[in-house]
């Protein structure tokens, strides 16, 4: 069988594992900012939803990294109560994250598809529903990986899965294309290359400094 792997990604640290699952990792992204009325003076009720969302968010960061699950979706949920973005969007993914870590594919998949419609562009949020829809759905995890890599050329695990995805159709060009700049990007990952595109992949060109020359 071949090998694929899991990122879940966060905000300082990524997991890279072969097979399925892997270790809880940070989930928040980023930190809502919250703005009081005056200098002096009384916060104003948005931005005390705000602080409040900012609070329950990193609450159930903690509760997933303690592996209290249920308490970390209560708290994702009671973000989504006081209907403050950016946190409705990050809610929704870290709900997405649980979902997945479960083994709730379908409540995993809702839970993206939620943040997706926040922000269409959300990497992470992209990045794991390609990875959920990976063996069900290979032509959609396609678009979705190309689209990835077009934003960010160096996101080499995304490379990793759009080989994989690649191959599983017969597109073997296209796949060891994948698995190249992948390999290029992340010397590390090359054991997760499928072993009839590792010799390829290990022999992809790197780049040199202008004027160098390859040995």
């Amino acid at each position: 069988m071949k090998k694929r792997i899991v990122l879940w990604t966060g905000l300082a640290a990524a997991v890279v594992a072969a097979n399925a699952a892997t270790g809880w990792v940070q989930l928040f992204t980023g930190t809502p900012k919250t703005t009081p009325s005056t200098a002096s003076g009384p916060e104003s009720p948005v931005a005390k939803r705000a602080a409040q969302a900012d609070a329950l968010l990193q609450a159930g960061i903690k509760q997933g990294e303690n592996k209290d699950f249920s308490g970390a979706t209560r708290s994702f949920r009671q973000v989504l109560d006081l209907n403050v973005n950016p946190a409705d969007k990050l809610a929704w993914y870290n709900l997405g994250v649980v979902a997945q870590h479960d083994n709730r594919k379908a409540d995993a998949r809702a839970a993206y598809d939620h943040a997706l419609k926040i922000d269409p562009n959300f990497e992470s949020a992209l990045y794991n529903k390609a990875l959920l829809i990976e063996s069900s759905d290979t032509d959609q995890a396609i678009a979705i990986l190309r689209h990835i890599v077009g934003a960010d050329p160096k996101a080499a695990t995304a490379h990793l899965h759009l080989g994989q995805a690649l191959a599983k159709k017969g597109q073997d060009e296209e796949a060891e294309d994948a698995f190249g700049l992948a390999v290029r990007t992340d010397p590390s990952l090359l054991q997760f290359v499928p072993e009839e595109f590792r010799d390829s992949a290990s022999a992809a060109p790197t780049a040199t400094p202008q004027g160098g020359t390859t040995e």
